[in-house]
């Protein structure tokens, strides 16, 4: 071991015995360990931010070596309904008394009875990511990292049922919160069911929290935007329907360790047009074989402790050095020379990617696909491209076709470098960056009941967005006394920033002044339409509508909302999942009158 990695793994132990000792960061500023930053101080033996003479740093541990493409892409369970029905039965109104840790009665559970029901255990199992490492601790739903995914469809309400069995704290194997909130990312759904930062549940010590309990029934009615409101005649706008959804724990200040230990998965959204059998609506290739969701996220492990690594005094963010695709470093995939479908989503924490298709054998060719749907909503028709960038919680859905490639081996790469947490840097040569899938176009022939996307002329038509908004509101999104603020304050669960109006229209503008970082930013319930980015339409990938905003350096964009059907509080924050979890979030609240708050 060199003794540059002998300094790296000292200084991970060490920042883990004082988060062992029990030390809060107002204690490191006592002690003089924490910068006005933010930051550990520049310290041999402590700080990931420690610099050599030669300008390395020092603190991060590099995993052991794995080696790449020897186990096949893992791919997740389907939910299943339960059989026999839930006990204790759910109810319209929290029940307490049973065990929910729920605070707010369901708002659609009349108009929108659950047709079928589900129960997801959160819980600790330890799980293979690689023949060369040990099993990992990992926090999952029912145990599996990622978790099953769900396979929903439009005018089919359901309900969930999350049980928290996640081990005590103490338990916790170094990081986790046994706490939680499961988000349904991208749901346009009510409010108690949005799996709120706020909304936690778990063994509290305060007998009288209402917040104590075992479980958290949510219910996701799975309509159309409009559905109560602006298009009550055709039960919703067709144009608004969603397709890749994806779950993950949200609990306030812990998302990013949560997140982290395992707990995220999809939520699939289908309807009569992406309907997941190629020979209807849109013939899109069909689900489950052809149609494939990869969760993609980078993690560190621990040589010392051969277990998965996270900094808590990171609050740059966290970039690992071993990259996963449905729970497994590196996997290979075995393909028919077809199109699929292939939806990609990035759980983070902190790192940005740019994929591109790759054949080592002619790194000079460019070898382009075709972009269908950015975020959970499918674009206005499909666009050519030859790579896509997706920062964290993006989806981009693509078509690949692999007739093209019969009997070779092909890598989706990762081009984009970042060597921090805070943006990307530049793009890599090919073959120079990180192969972290590789395709064996080696499958048998079968038959390809799909339709060529460059025969598609329209998806779905955009909704209209020439309303005149009810008010325009400025959003800055900056650093400050260490922390990461939105308008100058921190995130507080107790009080929402702002009100919305029911059933109105707003256009929001997001600023980032800063050339040094670049913060995903997501809103929760309603999609947005990008009208612009620093004054210019966007490029087509972003035209369609969205949930999720990349906020490039020296940026500023606008943003065009319709909120409609349900009301409550939700929040707003950036989704780099250690700046959400360090203040760079508010709530806002939607009812009757709302405000004309224009900088809240």
């Amino acid at each position: 071991m060199s003794a540059r990695e002998k300094e790296r793994q000292n200084a991970a132990r060490n920042r883990r015995e004082l988060i062992a000792a029990g030390f809060s960061r107002r204690d490191f500023v006592k002690m003089g360990l924490v910068t006005r930053a933010g930051w550990l101080v520049p310290m041999r033996g402590l700080s990931a931010r420690s610099l050599r003479s030669d300008g390395e740093e020092d603190g991060q541990p590099t995993s052991p070596p794995t080696t790449p493409f020897v186990e096949e892409l893992s791919m997740m369970p389907i939910k299943q309904p339960v059989t026999s029905p839930l006990t204790p039965a759910p109810t319209q109104a929290p029940n307490h008394t049973g065990g929910e840790g729920r605070t707010r009665s369901h708002q659609a559970f009349l108009t929108s009875p659950p047709q079928k029901y589900y129960m997801v255990e959160q819980k600790e199992a330890f799980v293979s990511i690689s023949p060369n490492l040990d099993l990992q601790r990992i926090w999952g739903f029912d145990g599996i990292s990622p978790g099953p995914t769900y396979v929903a469809r439009y005018g089919e309400p359901v309900l969930v049922r999350n049980v928290n069995k996640l081990p005590p704290k103490e338990l916790n194997g170094g990081f986790g919160l046994p706490s939680v909130s499961t988000h349904l990312h991208n749901n346009h759904g009510p409010s108690e069911s949005d799996g709120n930062p706020c909304d936690f549940f778990g063994p509290f010590e305060k007998l009288d929290d209402p917040r104590r309990g075992d479980f958290y029934d949510q219910h996701y009615p799975n309509v159309l935007a409009g559905i109560y409101s602006t298009h009550q005649a055709t039960q919703g706008d067709i144009n608004e329907s969603l397709s890749t959804l994806w779950y993950h724990d949200h609990r306030v200040d812990f998302t990013s360790q949560n997140v982290y230990k395992g707990l995220a998965g999809f939520y699939l959204l289908f309807n009569q047009f992406d309907t997941g059998d190629e020979l209807t609506g849109f013939h899109l290739p069909s689900f489950p074989n052809f149609d494939i969701p990869l969760l993609f996220a980078d993690k560190v492990i621990d040589p010392t402790s051969g277990q998965i690594f996270f900094d808590l005094f990171n609050l740059d963010g966290i970039l690992g050095d071993k990259f996963l695709v449905n729970g497994k470093i590196q996997p290979r995939f075995t393909v028919s020379p077809r199109r699929y479908r292939f939806r990609l989503l990035d759980t983070g924490p902190s790192r940005f990617y740019q994929f591109h298709l790759t054949d080592p054998a002619n790194l000079s060719a460019v070898n382009s696909f075709w972009q269908i749907a950015n975020d959970g909503n499918l674009l206005p028709k499909p666009v050519s491209v030859s790579n896509v960038r997706i920062s964290v919680a993006e989806r981009m859905d693509i078509i690949i076709d692999f007739s093209k490639f019969a009997g070779k081996s092909i890598y989706l790469e990762n081009r984009l470098e970042q060597t921090d947490g805070r943006k990307p840097n530049g793009v890599l040569p090919a073959g120079q960056g990180n192969f972290v899938l590789r395709f064996d176009v080696t499958g048998p022939a079968v038959p390809d009941n799909s339709v060529d996307p460059a025969l598609i002329t329209k998806f779905y038509d955009l909704p209209d967005n020439t309303a005149q908004p009810r008010v325009t509101r400025t959003f800055r999104f900056e650093r400050g006394n260490g922390m990461w603020q939105i308008n100058g304050q921190f995130m507080d669960c107790t009080s929402a920033r702002f009100r919305v109006k029911q059933n109105t229209v707003e256009k929001w503008i997001l600023q980032n002044n800063s050339g040094g970082w670049q913060h995903p930013i997501h809103i929760h319930f309603e999609e947005f339409q990008m009208l612009k980015r620093n004054g210019v339409a966007p490029p087509p990938v972003e035209r369609g509508r969205k949930d999720v905003a990349r906020l490039q350096f020296d940026e500023q964009i606008e943003l065009f909302f319709r909120f409609r059907d349900f009301v409550g509080r939700y929040p707003m924050h950036c989704h780099n999942l250690v700046h959400e979890d360090h203040a760079m979030m508010l709530l806002w609240e939607i009812d009757d009158t709302g405000d004309l708050n224009t900088r809240p």
